[in-house]
């Protein structure tokens, strides 16, 4: 007989972005200790997405387990960019550690943490051996970034050998179907639609449904998602820049966004082009004055 996954939910939430469901469902007793760990870390994980990394940093301790070290690396790097330098070489030391630099979260962090520096290659050097369904679908992420659709579809098949209806496998289908374009939009769009009605609707999946419409034309709809989307959690970026890129497409004001999302996530991709593009703007003017 199988034993009970205790933390199906937890995992589950946390993958759809119902980080507050995640932690709630934390509640379990008569835990192993690995479980406890693991339960332990994808709590913290929680927070650091609800933008609470000052607690997790203060809150793991220097005697905590591999993956706990892990995730508080992951809140100081992304808590303290002008200290990220620091944080990569400790990341870097404790990979090269033949004791702990196998640890399957260690890797996941490493690879989450590289592919925020755009170093895709040292990236892969953690995450492409796998081992987890987690790691397999950072993968994907990592291959289309690199716009390398065709090895993101090679761990799409294999996390569908391991379990075709596992919430990652479907998020990378999803994801994959996005990056590839055309027809494949309408199906990444009922993937969103799918986990949306058999678990419950989270900022993630409506920002994954509104890319679809925008991608469609149908930019009245995305509207409506991410309007949807930032009711549920007014500070998520990626809701923010979605909806900055939406109004312009429907000539509406998009300056309140843009504003937001510059103030409480100043190094989001989306500021830092727009920074750059009135930086050389600016520069052109001067040649002419």
């Amino acid at each position: 007989m199988a034993t009970p996954d205790h933390l199906f939910n937890v995992r589950n939430n946390f993958y759809l972005g119902a980080y507050q469901a995640s932690i709630s469902a934390a509640d379990v007793t008569n835990l192993s200790p690995d479980d406890v760990v693991e339960r332990d870390t994808f709590v913290n994980r929680c927070h650091i997405a609800q933008g609470h990394g000052a607690f997790v940093i203060s809150d793991i301790d220097a005697n905590a387990p591999t993956p706990l070290q892990a995730v508080k690396l992951l809140a100081l790097y992304l808590s303290s960019p002008d200290d990220k330098e620091s944080t990569i070489s400790s990341l870097k030391e404790w990979l090269s550690d033949p004791a702990i630099g196998n640890n399957v979260t260690l890797r996941l962090i490493a690879g989450i943490i590289f592919l925020h520096e755009q170093d895709f290659n040292e990236a892969l050097k953690y995450t492409n051996a796998g081992g987890t369904m987690e790691l397999h679908a950072l993968n994907v992420q990592i291959f289309i970034k690199m716009h390398r659709s065709d090895y993101a579809e090679r761990q799409l098949r294999l996390m569908q050998q391991i379990d075709e209806d596992h919430t990652l496998t479907q998020l990378a289908n999803a994801w994959i179907d996005l990056a590839v374009g055309g027809s494949k939009i309408q199906e990444a769009y009922l993937i969103f639609q799918d986990l949306s009605e058999r678990y419950q609707s989270t900022s993630l999946l409506l920002n994954g449904k509104a890319v679809c419409c925008m991608h469609m034309g149908n930019f009245d709809e995305a509207e409506t998602l991410l309007v949807e989307a930032l009711n549920k959690d007014a500070r998520d970026p990626e809701t923010l820049a979605n909806l900055v890129v939406c109004c312009l497409h429907l000539g509406k004001p998009s300056s309140k966004s843009f504003s937001q999302l510059k103030l409480l996530h100043p190094n989001h991709a989306l500021v830092k082009r727009v920074s750059a593009a009135e930086e050389n703007f600016d520069r052109a003017l001067q040649s002419f004055s």
